[in-house]
């Protein structure tokens, strides 16, 4: 089974639409990114749309465009965080991302991390790929290992294989099919298998405040449910004064202790969005015990703050469609 066999997934003749249009669609599926057409026009040959099958999220992403933009800005505008395994199908695209660039081809894959500025190249060039959504806090607190962001796999690669071999089954798979939940751990566990690092990425870093924040997003990623973890734990950890560390976090606008925080809270949603249809799953009070928070009342009121709903909101069925 081969994803770029997939007809579906390549029309031949595309449509043309606003640069505006396209954009509105591809932001109400991946977040906030910025597109910059070429001069001879503001019409954009292709598409944005989301593909929801076997209880996963796809955006198959078609364009002409100049090239995509993703900042700091807009990363905070963001409330979902995903790591996004990418999968040309046609064309061709330069990507920036990490202080990494790769040119991908047809059949490479490449994991990108929502929460890390990106850009995509085209330069008026027809690109056509796939992009998987993997709930970031689950691909980190749920592995027992470490994998890379930003390494392009070649299209020959056994495991770039392997991946569109496993997407393109998910593809043909229904929610409902007794397997679906299966593939979707499978999925999970593939991608981190793949994309396995092969050193210590931390001990590679310098110590400029851009590296240190990337060096302790990593420890939150990696140590996010444990009792232990605060800016000061952090602190020791990467070798700086609190006050530095501090200092750091008050560039971005935001405190360590908030990172933390949220990054949990966004953790209980997706746990509970994974639950929710589950028979004798485990509670809230469980799941947000599990998430690292020892206080229960805390983690209501900062659930409802930063998601303006309560935890149990998400529990209930989705109202019925207007007719």
């Amino acid at each position: 089974m081969e994803l770029l066999n997939n007809q579906a997934l390549m029309q031949g003749a595309w449509a043309t639409v606003s640069c505006e249009q396209w954009t509105s669609d591809l932001q109400s599926i991946c977040g906030s990114f910025n597109p910059k057409t070429m001069e001879r026009g503001n019409a954009v040959t292709g598409a944005a749309r989301r593909i929801d099958v076997c209880g996963m999220e796809f955006a198959h992403v078609s364009n002409d465009l100049d090239r995509v933009h993703r900042d700091w800005d807009d990363i905070r505008r963001d409330a979902n965080e995903h790591l996004f395994l990418i999968m040309q199908l046609e064309g061709s695209c330069g990507l920036e991302h990490v202080g990494q660039q790769a040119i991908l081809d047809v059949g490479d894959c490449i994991l990108v991390d929502s929460t890390r500025p990106t850009t995509f190249h085209f330069g008026g060039n027809f690109s056509n790929h796939l992009s998987l959504h993997l709930p970031r806090q689950l691909m980190y607190s749920d592995g027992q290992m470490d994998f890379e962001i930003a390494r392009k796999l070649e299209a020959y690669d056994p495991m770039a294989m392997m991946l569109r071999a496993l997407v393109a089954k998910i593809m043909s798979t229904a929610e409902a099919d007794g397997t679906s939940a299966n593939l979707r751990h499978l999925m999970f566990n593939a991608t981190r298998q793949a994309f396995v690092s092969r050193g210590d990425v931390i001990a590679s870093l310098n110590d400029s405040a851009a590296r240190r924040l990337q060096m302790v997003d990593m420890l939150i990623d990696r140590h996010l449910t444990e009792s232990d973890l605060c800016a000061k734990w952090l602190a020791t950890r990467i070798g700086v004064s609190i006050r530095t560390l501090q200092q750091d976090f008050q560039g971005l606008g935001v405190t360590c202790t908030t990172v933390i925080r949220d990054k949990r809270l966004r953790l209980v949603r997706e746990k509970i969005e994974h639950i929710k249809d589950r028979k004798g799953a485990r509670t809230i009070a469980e799941v947000a015990y599990s998430a690292g928070f020892n206080d229960i009342s805390y983690f209501n009121r900062s659930f409802k703050d930063l998601f303006d709903c309560a935890p149990t909101d998400l529990l209930k069925p989705a109202p019925p469609t207007a007719q």
